[in-house]
C-alpha cells in the first residue's frame, strides 16, 4: 500500500513543492468518474507551469518608456530615438538565447496549436508567430518602421537570459496614448485586466496633468498593483520639485501608490562602467525591489493562496464520500443512525440544489439591473458631454475651429466610454460577489472577467463629419452688400426724385450703404445660427451612434459575464452536488456489502484517507503561509 503524502517542509513554499502537492491530487483523483475534480488541479497544474508576472509600461509619447525598460534589462531591445515612437506592444520575457518574435494577425483557419501565446485575435483568428532578428526588431514596432500598425502586428516578443526576468516576470512596453484621452487609451486600459502590476511613466519636465491622473484613476480600479515611475532625473535640475508636486497629486488620489524617480541613462551609463554609487544615484534599486516584493513577491502569495483553495476543496470532496463509506462499514450495526445519515445527505443535496436555485436567481436578475444601470450611466455620460458641447457652440462660431472641436469632442467621448466600461467592470466584479455569498459555507474562487476590455469600442463609430468654416470672400461680401443696398438705393432715388433729384445722389447712396451694411450683418448672423444649428445636429448624431455601438459592445460584454460567472458556479455546484451524490451512493453501497469484503475495503479507505488529510494539511499550511506572508507584505515587514 502506499505511503500517506508526507506533509510540506517548513519554510516558505517553493513552486516545485507546489507542483508537487498538485501532482499528488492528481493521483488521488485518478481516472475516474470524478472528471471535475481533476479539471481543477489541471487548471491548478497550467498556472503552476506558467508563472508569467505581467508588468505593463504606460505612459504618453515621449516619456522615456521604452528607455526605462532598456535600462532595466541592460539591452536594446525597445527602439529609442527623438523621432521614434512604439506603435506596437513589446513583450520582453525570460528567454534563452536571446531572440526575438513578432505576433502577427493570422486569417481566421489558422491552426490554434500555433498560437502558443494564447492571444488569439478577437475576431476569432489566431496568431501566427514570425521570428526576426534582435536587430531589426525596431523596423517592426516603431512608428517610422510601422505606421500606423500597417502591417497588422498584434505584438513584439523579445527574450533575454536577464536574472531579473527569471521567475516569469515579464515587461510589456505599450504605445504611447497620446493625450490620454484619445481613443488609445481604451486600448491600454483593454491590456490592464491581464496585467499583474503597472508602470506609470511620465518624465520630469512637469507635474501630472489631468488626463493623467483620470488614467492613473481608472487603471487603479482595474489593475491590483500600480507604481509611478517620474523619468528622466538627468535632464531637468528641478525634478525634486515636480517630484514634490506629482507626490501632492498622488496623495489625493491614492496616498499608497509608490513614486519612483529614475534616471535611465545614469542605469546605462553605470552597467557600461560597472559602477555600483552611479547605479544607486539612477534610482533603478528601488524599481527592481517594488518588482521583486511587491509585485513578484505578491503573484506568488496569490498563486500559493489560489493553489492552496483547489486542493482544499479537492480533499474535502473527495474525503466526504470516503469518510461515509468507511463509516458505514466500520459500523454495520447502526444501521438506523447510517440511514438517518443517508436521509441527512439527500436533504443536504436537495438543499443545494435549492441554493443553486437561488444563486441563478441573483445571476440572472443582477445581469438585468447591470445592463440597465450600464444603459443609463452611458446615456447620462454622453448627455453632459452633449450639453457642454452645445454651450461652447452657442457661444461662438464653430466652424473656424471645428477640426479642435471634434479633437475634444474625441477626447470626451473616450473619456466617457472608458470611465464606463471600468464601472461596469467593477460592478461585474461586485456581481460575482454577490453569487459567491451563496456558496458562504465553502470559500469559493470567482471568476476571472475582462470587462474592461474597450480597445475596441469605438471602432465602428465613423469620424465626425466635417463643417463649413463660414469664411467669406471679399467679392461675396461686396454681393452680399449689393444685394441689401439695392432696395435702399432704388427707394431713396425714387423718393428724392419728386424734388428733381436724380436716382443716383447721395441721399440715396447712403441709404444704400447703410441697408447694405444692415443686410450683410444679418446674412452673417443667419449663417453663424446655421452653421450652429448644423454643429449641433452634428454632434448629436455623433453622439447617438457611439450610444448605439457601445450600448451593443457593453450588453455582448455583460452577456459573457453572465456566460462565465455561471458557468464558474455551475461547475463548483456540481462539485458539491457530485461529492454529496457520492457519498450517499457510497454509504449505501456499504451497507449492502458482504462482510469478507469489508476488511480489505476498510483498510484500502482508510489508506486513501490518510493520503487525502496528509495532502490536506499540506494545503492548510500552504494557505496559512500565504495569508501570513501577506500580513506581513501589508505590514511591511520584509
Amino acid at each position: 500500500m502506499a505511503e500517506a503524502a508526507p506533509a510540506r517542509p517548513p519554510g516558505p513554499v517553493t513552486a516545485g513543492q507546489l507542483v508537487k502537492l498538485v501532482e499528488q491530487g492528481l493521483q488521488l483523483v485518478g481516472s475516474g468518474d470524478r472528471g471535475d475534480l481533476r479539471r481543477r488541479l489541471e487548471q491548478a497544474m497550467h498556472r503552476l507551469q506558467d508563472p508569467s508576472i505581467r508588468v505593463i509600461v504606460v505612459g504618453e509619447f515621449k516619456q522615456g518608456k521604452s528607455k526605462l525598460i532598456n535600462a532595466l534589462v541592460n539591452a536594446p531591445v525597445c527602439p529609442v530615438d527623438d523621432d521614434i515612437a512604439t506603435s506596437v506592444p513589446t513583450i520582453v520575457r525570460y528567454g534563452e538565447p536571446a531572440s526575438a518574435t513578432l505576433l502577427v494577425s493570422a486569417p481566421e483557419n489558422f491552426s490554434a496549436a500555433e498560437n502558443p501565446a494564447g492571444n488569439g485575435a478577437a475576431d476569432g483568428g489566431s496568431i501566427e508567430r514570425r521570428p526576426v532578428e534582435l536587430t531589426d526588431l525596431s523596423a517592426f514596432v516603431s512608428e517610422q518602421g510601422n505606421p500606423g500598425n500597417s502591417r497588422k502586428i498584434a505584438a513584439a516578443e523579445v527574450c533575454l537570459p536577464r536574472r531579473i526576468l527569471t521567475g516569469g516576470l515579464t515587461i510589456i512596453d505599450s504605445p504611447g496614448v497620446g493625450g490620454m484621452g484619445s481613443t488609445h487609451t481604451l486600448t491600454t486600459l483593454t491590456a490592464l485586466p491581464t496585467a499583474d502590476a503597472m508602470l506609470l511613466v511620465s518624465d520630469a519636465s512637469q507635474e501630472y496633468t489631468e488626463p493623467e491622473l483620470r488614467f492613473l484613476r481608472q487603471a487603479m480600479r482595474i489593475t491590483p498593483s500600480v507604481a509611478a515611475v517620474l523619468s528622466k532625473t538627468d535632464l531637468y535640475p528641478d525634478w525634486r520639485r515636480v517630484e514634490e508636486l506629482d507626490r501632492a497629486h498622488l496623495d489625493q488620489v491614492a496616498p499608497d501608490v509608490p513614486l519612483l524617480p529614475l534616471s535611465a541613462d545614469l542605469r546605462l551609463e553605470a552597467s557600461r562602467l560597472q559602477d555600483s554609487e552611479l547605479n544607486a544615484e539612477s534610482g533603478f534599486p528601488a524599481l527592481v525591489a517594488h518588482l521583486r516584493n511587491d509585485v513578484a513577491g505578491k503573484a506568488e502569495r496569490i498563486q500559493r493562496r489560489s493553489v492552496s483553495q483547489d486542493l482544499l476543496s479537492v480533499t474535502e470532496n473527495l474525503r466526504l464520500s470516503l469518510q461515509s463509506e468507511l463509516e458505514a462499514l466500520e459500523n454495520p450495526g447502526a444501521r438506523p443512525q447510517m440511514l438517518a445519515d443517508l436521509e441527512q445527505a439527500k436533504m443536504e443535496a436537495d438543499h443545494l440544489r435549492k441554493r443553486s436555485a437561488r444563486w441563478q436567481l441573483t445571476l440572472s436578475d443582477g445581469i438585468n439591473d447591470l445592463i440597465a444601470d450600464m444603459e443609463y450611466d452611458l446615456r447620462d455620460r454622453l448627455r453632459g458631454i452633449q450639453r457642454e458641447a452645445e454651450t461652447a457652440i452657442d457661444q461662438g462660431d464653430p466652424g473656424p475651429v471645428w477640426t479642435q472641436f471634434s479633437q475634444w469632442l474625441e477626447e470626451c467621448v473616450a473619456a466617457a466610454v472608458s470611465d464606463t466600461f471600468v464601472w461596469t467592470s467593477e460592478r461585474s466584479q461586485w456581481l460575482a460577489a454577490q453569487v459567491a455569498e451563496h456558496f458562504a459555507a465553502d470559500e469559493v474562487s470567482l471568476p476571472v472577467l475582462h470587462v474592461s476590455d474597450s480597445g475596441d469600442a469605438l471602432d465602428p463609430v465613423e469620424q465626425m463629419p466635417g463643417l463649413d468654416p463660414g469664411r467669406v470672400n471679399p467679392i461675396q461680401k461686396v454681393l452680399i452688400g449689393m444685394r441689401g443696398s439695392y432696395g435702399g438705393v432704388l427707394m431713396f432715388g425714387l423718393l428724392t426724385g419728386i424734388f428733381g433729384m436724380a436716382l443716383i445722389n447721395p441721399l440715396s447712396v447712403g441709404a444704400g450703404l447703410l441697408l447694405g451694411r444692415k443686410a450683410y450683418r444679418e446674412d452673417k448672423e443667419t449663417r453663424l445660427k446655421r452653421r450652429q444649428g448644423e454643429a449641433k445636429a452634428l454632434v448629436r448624431r455623433q453622439l447617438d451612434d457611439v450610444t448605439f455601438q457601445v450600448g451593443k459592445q457593453l450588453k455582448d460584454r455583460l452577456r459573457l459575464v453572465q456566460r462565465t460567472i455561471r458557468d464558474h458556479f455551475t461547475e463548483i455546484a456540481d462539485e458539491y452536488h457530485r461529492s454529496l451524490s457520492d457519498s450517499v451512493a457510497a454509504a449505501q453501497k456499504a451497507a449492502n456489502s458482504y462482510a469478507q469484503e469489508k476488511e480489505g475495503r476498510i483498510q484500502d479507505i482508510r489508506a486513501e484517507l490518510k493520503k487525502v488529510d496528509a495532502l490536506h494539511r499540506a494545503a492548510e499550511a500552504v494557505a496559512a503561509e500565504a495569508k501570513a506572508a501577506g500580513t506581513r507584505s501589508a505590514a511591511g515587514v520584509g
